[in-house]
């Protein structure tokens, strides 16, 4: 799938974050299709050396091993590049609630010293992402950017600090910007082995394995499950976008479809044939009980059209980690 007609053979890219799942992707898309530069800036604190291998056959990557927490080294990793796509970050609200100090130092003083380094490397265009978490208590469905909540979680708060700093950044030095709130992003290697991994991959997994699975809550919660090529869509297109009003401004990245997550895990058991029952827990602190995303302003302004939907995605995603887990 092409998401841009722009000749990107002169022109470099960073990624941050690009060993981690949704920069791995991103990362991937670009070297397939050209670019003259993809550097990827990663401490592995969240990436995986295989995200690293399906981009090291091509000539055109770079690997810089090093944490946006260092300005210097944000400094370097935007020296002659036009466009950066910042996927950094730490990203688990029940992690956030239980070492706040840290996320704040990767997730707002990273982001700050990305955006420094942008800044003073003369960057044509920075995208980064948010969260949909940022809507907090509001529960107007389907969400739309211009109205947001009370943040629930210090990974909200952080989430929500960067789009403040964005627009700063701005105003006050000329940045292209573009944020990214992404809702509930799955897809084949993204980890199902963390303490605080994405519920597809583990559903996948404890399914085909048979250990157990959790659903938190009665499994009613709704989310717009977005597959990750919807994700690296919108952030090529943010990059090369060249509309001024596109802009400056957050945009819902999602597909405007929302399922619960008793539908989620059910259909996971059905296209594995297995009869493996989840164990139904408490609620999960921070979390919000329904998302469904408003993506018109993306559709409009970014030309963003899901390319693949929710159950098309999920079939994908169970077969790789089908693979992956040989069949179990």
């Amino acid at each position: 799938m092409n998401f841009h007609t722009k000749d990107i053979s002169n022109k470099n890219f960073l990624i941050t974050g690009g060993a981690g799942f949704i920069g791995g992707h991103i990362a991937e898309y670009l070297l397939k299709n050209g670019a003259a530069k993809v550097r990827v800036l990663d401490n592995m604190a969240n990436g995986f050396e295989s995200n690293l291998d399906v981009l090291k056959h091509f000539t055109a990557f770079e690997f810089i091993n090093g944490d946006i927490r260092d300005a210097e080294v944000c400094q370097k990793a935007c020296e002659n590049i036009h466009y950066v796509s910042h996927q950094a970050a730490l990203g688990s609200v029940p992690r956030s609630l239980r070492e706040p100090v840290y996320f704040n130092e990767v997730n707002v003083s990273g982001f700050v010293n990305m955006l420094k380094a942008a800044t003073d490397n003369k960057v044509e265009t920075f995208v980064y992402a948010s969260s949909s978490s940022v809507y907090g208590d509001e529960q107007t469905l389907p969400k739309v950017e211009g109205k947001v909540g009370n943040c629930l979680s210090p990974y909200a708060v952080t989430k929500k600090t960067n789009e403040l700093y964005a627009s700063v950044f701005a105003s006050a030095y000329n940045l292209n910007l573009i944020g990214f709130r992404y809702f509930n992003i799955f897809g084949p290697r993204q980890d199902p082995d963390g303490a605080y991994a994405a519920v597809i991959p583990l559903f996948v997994k404890g399914i085909l394995k048979r250990t157990p699975v959790y659903i938190n809550g009665d499994g009613a919660q709704t989310r717009d499950f977005t597959f990750v090529d919807n994700a690296v869509q919108v952030n090529i297109k943010g990059m090369l976008a060249e509309n001024p009003a596109a802009f400056n401004k957050v945009y819902n990245v999602a597909v405007g479809e929302s399922y619960s997550v008793n539908y989620l895990y059910n259909f996971c058991m059905e296209h594995l044939g297995s009869d493996w029952a989840a164990t139904y827990r408490e609620p999960r602190a921070g979390d919000i009980r329904n998302s469904l995303a408003d993506i018109s302003l993306a559709e409009k302004l970014l030309d963003y059209h899901p390319t693949k939907r929710f159950e098309d995605g999920l079939l994908e995603t169970i077969e790789f980690f089908k693979k992956m887990y040989g069949n179990a």
